[in-house]
């Protein structure tokens, strides 16, 4: 499904206006959802592994268990990153969607305020074991404060650096960098011979957001104000914006044609020995499945200021990161989503998915399997605890990561092509998504 102008304008209508009455499907009520259609459900997955095909391997036998269990045939369709975000608008505005779905959990503010997504109240959660089962930071990131959530935790993540430990031994790189001046130092050293030192995802807008929503931290901005306006255009967000795109236009560490990867082109070139590095949320399975092995790679938290150490405020070194399972309030099979919910966050699956997926569980029993203490899955773990931040919790979100997503992929384009990537121009693309905001 395509995000049309027209579905465009009416979820932006719908986001700003926020109010208790769903758009597209659904009522304004709790109760949501219908029963015609008790053997089957549509399922719209995120990618979470190396590619699609991936994604499919790994869900498609655990779909089948579900439907061997309650003789409901779930269609899936695992949905790239790149159109996740614009497919869900265009659901909620329209009304037709699937009936599960998977969320990034920065986005469950934003589609909260359609009013298209089941709420997930007292009587939600008992159909699936109760709330009290989450981690309480998992479940803090799936809409917004005192309302129910708008979504359950299903993979929890934050950002590490990754590092390949044989192209840093044959440079004679002792340790990963710890600071920016660090990165760009040794990344100079490393980006020779058709080699790159840092991997990235120019052209997915989340990814973007994600990275400059970290410096921006660091550079002590933030891109909505107290009150929720947007500061898009702000000294400090303009320096964190240049900042990230200046590590392929100035400091020629990243790949030019990095600009335009948005399916994780970037993970097969750091696995092939292309990139020595790459920040990214729990991409161990992702490398195994291009063919590394344990211990091939390194894992470190993603650098901070000179002088700094990863903590909170101006030492955030990762956004709040995860995926959470949506039902659709216009669903045709209402019973049967929350069956699907349950069995996806149950103790068992939650282990399985989790490991191969490299993510941490947000179901507290599922985290105690050894599986997750491993020194990719600690980094993460402390990361979310001590030194990640969520991103805004705003109706707007989902059109901040679109409006300033896009500004990024225009400057990492401008830099790939060597068209100059000034302060002027960084903020003349900020100036324009915060235009686009109020429009």
């Amino acid at each position: 499904m395509r995000r049309t102008r027209a579905a465009a304008a009416a979820v932006t209508a719908c986001l700003l206006a926020a109010t208790a009455t769903a758009c597209g499907g659904g009522t304004a009520d709790n109760s949501g959802g219908s029963n015609t259609a008790p053997e089957e459900l549509t399922y719209w997955a995120s990618n979470q592994g190396p590619d699609l095909a991936a994604d499919q391997a790994t869900l498609g036998p655990e779909l089948k268990k579900f439907e061997e269990r309650t003789g409901i045939k779930v269609k899936l369709e695992v949905v790239p990153w790149s159109d996740l975000l614009n497919r869900i608008l265009a659901a909620t505005a329209s009304g037709q969607g699937p009936d599960v779905l998977n969320i990034g959990n920065t986005w469950s503010a934003s589609l909260q305020a359609t009013g298209a997504l089941l709420p997930w109240d007292g009587k939600n959660f008992d159909a699936i074991g109760g709330k009290d089962r989450f981690v309480e930071s998992a479940i803090g990131s799936a809409g917004a404060a005192g309302q129910d959530p708008a979504a359950v935790p299903l993979y929890s993540m934050s950002y590490a650096l990754y590092y390949n430990k044989k192209m840093f031994q044959e440079a004679g790189i002792a340790k990963p960098p710890a600071t920016w001046d660090e990165m760009v130092t040794i990344g100079r050293s490393l980006s020779k011979d058709g080699k790159w030192a840092l991997g990235a995802e120019g052209g997915n807008l989340a990814n973007n957001i994600h990275q400059v929503f970290v410096l921006a931290k660091q550079h002590g901005a933030d891109f909505f104000d107290a009150a929720g306006r947007p500061t898009f255009d702000s000294p400090a967000a303009v320096d964190a914006v240049k900042q990230y795109v200046d590590l392929m236009a100035k400091d020629k560490i990243i790949a030019p044609g990095n600009a335009e990867y948005a399916q994780n082109q970037s993970l097969q070139d750091f696995a092939n020995g292309k990139t020595a590095m790459v920040l990214w949320q729990s991409a161990a399975s992702s490398f195994k499945t291009h063919g590394m092995k344990e211990g091939d790679w390194g894992v470190a938290p993603v650098p901070v200021p000179a002088g700094s150490v990863p903590g909170t405020g101006r030492n955030t070194n990762s956004m709040v990161a995860g995926i959470n399972l949506a039902v659709f309030k216009n669903t045709d099979n209402i019973d049967g989503s929350l069956k699907f919910v349950k069995f996806m966050t149950s103790d068992e699956e939650q282990k399985l998915l989790n490991k191969t997926y490299g993510s941490v569980p947000p179901v507290k029993a599922a985290q105690n399997d050894p599986a997750f203490a491993t020194d990719d899955l600690t980094v993460l773990r402390t990361t979310l605890g001590t030194s990640a931040a969520p991103l805004p919790q705003v109706p707007q979100e989902s059109q901040f990561e679109t409006a300033v997503g896009t500004a990024v992929k225009e400057l990492f384009a401008d830099a790939a092509a060597g068209r100059p990537v000034t302060t002027e121009s960084v903020k003349a693309k900020l100036t324009k998504a915060q235009q686009q905001m109020a429009s």
